[in-house]
């Protein structure tokens, strides 16, 4: 059983998967790091200073400063601000894979090789011929050497 799981482990896709998740877990980081610290305070700059981690709605009442003074107070919040940084974090990451998938495609059609030539045609029954053949498996009628 042990090696039957090593052998599992050591096939080729598994190893892609488990490099992919790694490099999609930091370019995650990399990617909400750029929404929350890049993309966000000149969106809440425009909109006139607003921070937008800084967004929600107290469930009980009573008006707070931040998303942590509520929870410190035990009130329960809708924290829409998040929820947007998170909204954009998300469409980024999508528009970035968008973009991957869409260039490796474009790079698959263009190594497929060309299409291969059609196969010879019998003058007589008009079947399909193997390029080497002397005689027509279909009609039986002799055939003239390719060149």
């Amino acid at each position: 059983m042990l090696q039957e799981f090593k052998t599992f482990i050591m096939k080729g896709n598994v190893l892609d998967l488990a490099v992919g998740v790694i490099i999609g877990a930091a370019f995650g980081k990399i990617v909400n790091s750029a929404v929350n610290d890049l993309i966000m305070p000149l969106i809440g700059l425009v909109m006139g200073k607003v921070d937008f981690s800084n967004l929600f709605i107290s469930l009980k009442g009573g008006e707070y400063a931040t998303v942590a003074a509520a929870k410190a107070a035990g009130v329960p919040t809708l924290n829409y601000g998040i929820f947007l940084n998170t909204t954009l974090d998300f469409l980024i990451m999508a528009l970035v894979i968008f973009m991957i998938v869409k260039a490796a495609n474009k790079a698959r059609k263009a190594e497929e090789p060309a299409p291969a030539p059609a196969p010879r045609e019998c003058p007589f029954c008009k079947s399909a011929v193997h390029d080497d053949a002397t005689r027509c498996p279909h009609c039986t009628s002799q055939l003239e050497a390719t060149a």
